[in-house]
């Protein structure tokens, strides 16, 4: 009795008044807060299995208590007691990487945690042209729409990686085993390397394009897929899309374009037509 009189004095207590309850709440969103990004941070994790064992045998050692296994239950004590010191000696390395990753996750504060898939791409491409333009370092890279381009991901090498500017650069770094050929992303991660394009057959084309921006164009003349060329030649970053060719973007205008044609549910000002619409379709 005098337990269940402590528990009702408590739940009594956490709505005595109209601002106790709104303390109340925000204090169990941010526990429940909190214990979803620690799960979620252990989720993968060596200490997972850890934690669902302890989950275990905490309800065990419950059990006990409530049958009235005496032995049993101050077995368990002894095996809580020293078995957390143990644990954090075992599993010091995972403790520490899971700390790191639960800082990281909920770090509110980091402005990269709000940007959205398409916003990181566009941020990793332009990253990787950053460095490769001035270097003129040839790139083709294609960005599947809404029209499937597996056709010609099964002639690339497929990899299935993660979308990165360190990764996108050293692909198509001169004399390496995938600089030739394109790079198709397919859903936020590189599809294929090394993939091969239609060559446009447009007789209005310059000579002064190579394979390259012919591979770009004849893609965007059978498909809607988006491809930016950086020029082995002179460094200059191009872009086709939907038949529309533009050549010699500034980095500006490069940003600004895969920003508005990425980037989904943006009100749109008319940039498409005065960066693409104002170029030369080919035909």
């Amino acid at each position: 009795m005098p337990l269940f009189q402590i528990d009702a004095r408590f739940w009594q207590s956490l709505f005595d008044t109209p601002m106790g309850i709104v303390i109340n709440v925000i204090d169990i969103l941010l526990v429940a807060w909190l214990l979803y990004r620690f799960i979620k941070a252990l989720v993968g994790t060596k200490i997972m299995a850890l934690v669902q064992g302890v989950v275990l045998f905490v309800l065990l050692k419950f059990v006990a208590d409530f049958v009235g296994f005496v032995t049993i239950s101050w077995l368990m004590n002894q095996v809580i007691t020293y078995g957390v010191i143990a644990g954090v000696v075992i599993f010091a390395p995972e403790i520490r990487t899971l700390l790191e990753k639960f800082g990281r996750t909920t770090h509110i504060f980091n402005p990269r945690n709000n940007l959205s898939d398409e916003e990181r791409l566009i941020e990793h491409f332009m990253k990787a042209v950053s460095y490769m333009s001035p270097r003129k370092i040839g790139a083709l890279v294609s960005i599947e729409r809404t029209q499937t381009l597996q056709e010609y991901i099964s002639t690339g090498i497929k990899l299935d990686a993660n979308v990165s500017s360190e990764l996108l650069i050293n692909i198509f770094i001169p004399n390496t085993p995938l600089h030739d050929g394109a790079v198709i992303i397919k859903g936020n991660k590189i599809a294929s390397a090394c993939s091969y394009l239609p060559l446009s057959e447009s007789s209005t084309i310059s000579k002064e394009f190579g394979t390259r921006h012919r591979a770009a164009i004849g893609l965007s003349e059978n498909s809607d897929a988006l491809t930016f060329i950086v020029s082995e030649e002179t460094g200059a970053i191009s872009l086709t899309y939907k038949g529309y060719f533009r050549h010699d973007l500034s980095k500006e205008e490069f940003q600004a374009a895969l920003s508005e044609i990425l980037i989904k549910d943006r009100k749109r000002p008319p940039l498409l037509s005065r960066v693409l619409g104002g170029s030369r379709r080919v035909k």
